[in-house]
């Protein structure tokens, strides 16, 4: 009997989007009072500072931009979904923590601050690597729209496919148009065949790396995986 070959990166990205549909179960639950303030792109930040090292609820509050309220809000879903415990050094992450962000880090394994340069669209530039994700991507106006809705400039899109990586709709070859920045994103980021690399642009660090999550985030949908 032949071997059954099992995709890696499909069985990743149906583990991301159930993450994807928990996550955004998780945001749009109802409370009493007023809805709260944060977003998706809140949580995956929330979580991507709780696998660094423990974290309070002041510092979380300053970390994330949020309000003290809203904050707290988050740190009680976190709690109420099994995400997290609380102790005396801070939030930290469960079993099911644990999991859920291994599954999300898998999805988004490298994350940059790139310099302003004419392929970036703002003063503060983050990059995101999506792991197989090519064919879900059009024009890169919808990655565009999500960093727009988190305060974001925008977002600029990049695909590696046939060892080149490219910008769409035009696929103007990031090696010869702004070589120091390709050598950069192949460097730290190592993309592989067809990867994304999306690039949130703003105004303030904070707000280019919420566009960056934003956009990275609107590719975990149920369109075609790319297999290897």
């Amino acid at each position: 009997m032949g071997k059954i070959e099992i995709n890696p990166i499909s069985n990743l990205l149906e583990e991301a989007k159930c993450l994807k549909r928990l996550l955004e179960e998780f945001v749009r639950e109802k409370a009493p009072g007023p809805r709260p303030s944060f977003s998706v792109v809140h949580v995956i930040k929330a979580l991507e500072l709780i696998a660094e090292r423990p974290i309070g609820r002041n510092r979380l509050s300053k970390e994330l931009v949020l309000g003290e309220g809203a904050t707290r809000t988050l740190i009680e879903r976190l709690k109420s979904y099994g995400l997290i415990t609380i102790n005396r050094v801070g939030c930290v992450f469960s079993k099911k923590g644990e999991k859920t962000w291994n599954i999300l880090h898998a999805a988004f394994p490298r994350k940059i601050v790139l310099e302003r340069s004419g392929l970036t669209l703002g003063a503060f530039n983050v990059a995101v690597l999506v792991k197989g994700c090519s064919r879900k991507i059009k024009l890169g106006m919808e990655q565009r729209d999500a960093a727009l809705l988190t305060g974001a400039k925008g977002a600029t899109t990049l695909i590696f496919k046939d060892g080149k990586l490219t910008v769409p709709p035009d696929y103007r070859n990031v090696a010869e148009d702004f070589p120091k920045v390709y050598r950069n994103l192949v460097d730290s980021m190592k993309p592989e065949e067809n990867d994304v690399i999306v690039v949130g642009s703003a105004d303030t660090l904070e707000k280019a790396g919420y566009g960056a999550l934003a956009a990275a985030w609107s590719l975990l949908n149920n369109q075609d995986v790319v297999s290897r």
